[in-house]
This record gives structure tokens, C-alpha cells and sequence, in this order.
């Protein structure tokens, strides 16, 4: 069976899993919102562990379930197994047509291509392997479009979650190209700048991270969607104004607060960096995130038709946001 077969398959088998749940997730408000996660906590997450606390303190009761890439976080609300997901479901809203709307977007894609020296620009990466995040996700997108721009097409792409993981394999010579956040480039070049290069990249405003949920689970819970968007909202602006209110805010008894302390201890150096990087929407995006979606991701192949032609309310379901930012 091919990958696409394989897609399809289970595309059909979570349409009918979530027909299946939908009568019991409408008789009532939900006592407990259940987060499908796109990896593990890391300082990536804290901003969003803050928010749930927030969340928690007006109300909301909330469990997570890490799974290991995007597309099980994404199975996973098409099932009806969990509420709310991580990740950019582009293609699986516009091929299931399952009612999946973004309701946040969580970062924008500020992505970097570092490599080994043998490399200086872009298209020196024709034909050469490259590592990325995950099949179908941010980086995947980022090495389509490079694709398209440059004129040039990547030899074999293998997928390894994680950019703290992948700076490792660059590190340990299991691969000479890459594309990493922010924060794991900075600690690249800081440490051995001499050894490797980040090669010019265009800007990039579309989405990396969002939340989404199925849009009649949105609509039954209204209430504790709200809840939740506006805790996201308020941390999200109020660290654009302070970075350091994250490590502030931090549970030291929730999994944040878990991570050993070398990583704890940077915490106001990632989020000062990514806040100044442009990683973060204070109004969680929006309508202009969402027509920056549909551009990127039409232009990098995981939307059928003419971005210009496409619905935003095919993809998003703004009320909440609005009710958040007013």
C-alpha cells in the first residue's frame, strides 16, 4: 500500500471513529479538555504551560498526551481520542473534510537551513540529503517551498523530531544540512560557529504550531474553548512585553518545572530570543496568519487550489480569538 493509500485509509478510519464519539461529545460542556501534544514538554512548551495555568485558575481542567510527531496528534483529534491537538492540518482538513478548524496560532515558522561548510547558499543543497522535523510538518513545508523558490530539489529527507536532536546529528556528523529553530541555531553558532554556516533564508510568516480541534467539539464547549484561548492570549502578550514572566510563572511542580535545571536556567534567553526573533503573535494570529497559511502552504504542496480562492473559514474558526483580543 502506498504512503498516500495508507493516508487515505486512515483518514476514513478516524472520520468513522470520530462519528462514532460525536453523539457523547455533544450532550455536555467537557468536564476535562484533553491536549494531544506533537512531542514532549521542552522549553518550546513552557509558554504554553503557563497559559494552561492560567486556564486551570479560571476554571479549566485540562490533561495532555505527548505523542511522538504531528501527524499522531492530528489522528488523534480526528478520532475524537483527544479535544485538542498540536500542529498544522492543512492537508488533513482539506483531504478528510473533517470539520478541523485553528483556533491559536501557537509560533510562526522562523526556521533555519544550518549546515556543515561544504555548503554556503541554498542552492548548494541541490540533490544533497537533508534532515528534517517530520513528514508533512513545518520543516517539510520549509524544504518544499525552498524547493520551489531556488529551483532545486533535496536527495533524501530523513526526519528526526526534535531541533535540539537534529544539531546533534549535525554535530556527529550524521548529517551536513538541517533546518532548526531559533533558539538551537543560536546555541550552534555560540558554541561552534566555526564549523558550520546558516545560509540566507527568506521571511517567513505562516504558522509552525497551532492549536486545533474538531469544530462541533469548539462549538458544544464553548466556554472552556474561551477559557483557554484567552489564557493563550494573555501570556502570549504578556510575555511580548516581558519574556522573563515564563520562567516566572513556571510550575515548578508541572513537567516545566521537571526539566533539569541547565535547560530551566535558559529559559529567559530562549523566550528574549524568540520574543525579539519574531517567533510569537501576541494576538495569536488571526486572519493574517491564516492568509499567511494559506499561501505557504498551498506554495509548499499541502493545499489543492489558488490560495486567493481559498476560504479562511475552511481552516480557522475565529470567535474565539475575537471574543480574547477585543
Amino acid at each position: 500500500m502506498s504512503r498516500e493509500d495508507t493516508m487515505k485509509h486512515l483518514m476514513k478510519r478516524a472520520m468513522a471513529a470520530a462519528f462514532a464519539v460525536g453523539f457523547a461529545a455533544t450532550a455536555a460542556q467537557a468536564d476535562t479538555i484533553r491536549i494531544a501534544l506533537a512531542e514532549t514538554p521542552s522549553d518550546e512548551l513552557a509558554a504554553f504551560f503557563v497559559a494552561l495555568e492560567r486556564a486551570k485558575a479560571n476554571g479549566l481542567e485540562y490533561e495532555w498526551t505527548a505523542f511522538s510527531d504531528e501527524e499522531l496528534a492530528i489522528q488523534a483529534v480526528l478520532s475524537g481520542q483527544m479535544d485538542i491537538g498540536f500542529g498544522t492540518p492543512y492537508a488533513a482538513m482539506q483531504r478528510s473534510k473533517a470539520p478541523i478548524r485553528i483556533v491559536f496560532q501557537l509560533s510562526k515558522l522562523k526556521f533555519f537551513p544550518v549546515t556543515s561548510q561544504k555548503y554556503e547558499k541554498l542552492e548548494d543543497l541541490d540533490g544533497e540529503p537533508i534532515m528534517l522535523h517530520s513528514r508533512g510538518g513545518g520543516t517539510d513545508s520549509i524544504a518544499n517551498v525552498i524547493e520551489e523558490k531556488y529551483g532545486i530539489k533535496f536527495g533524501e529527507r530523513s526526519y528526526v523530531p526534535g531541533s535540539a536532536n537534529r544539531i546533534v546529528a549535525l554535530i556527529a556528523g550524521q548529517t551536513d544540512a538541517t533546518i532548526v529553530d531559533l533558539s538551537n541555531k543560536n546555541k550552534l553558532m555560540k558554541q561552534e560557529g566555526d564549523k558550520f554556516n546558516v545560509l540566507p533564508m527568506f521571511e517567513v510568516e505562516a504558522s509552525d504550531e497551532a492549536l486545533f480541534a474538531n469544530l462541533d467539539w469548539i462549538q458544544n464547549n464553548e466556554e472552556a474553548v474561551n477559557t483557554f484561548v484567552a489564557a493563550l492570549v494573555s501570556t502570549w502578550q504578556d510575555m511580548s512585553e516581558d519574556p522573563t514572566i515564563i520562567s516566572r510563572e513556571t510550575n515548578p511542580d508541572g513537567p516545566i518545572g521537571q526539566l533539569p535545571p541547565e535547560i530551566l536556567g535558559n529559559l529567559d534567553t530562549f523566550y528574549t530570543d524568540a520574543v525579539e526573533g519574531g517567533l510569537y503573535d501576541p494576538n495569536g494570529g488571526g486572519e493574517k496568519a491564516a492568509m499567511a497559511d494559506l499561501e505557504w502552504y498551498s506554495g509548499a504542496g499541502q493545499l489543492e487550489g489558488d490560495p486567493s480562492e481559498l476560504n479562511i473559514e475552511d481552516f480557522w474558526y475565529l470567535e474565539p480569538l475575537k471574543a480574547a483580543t477585543q
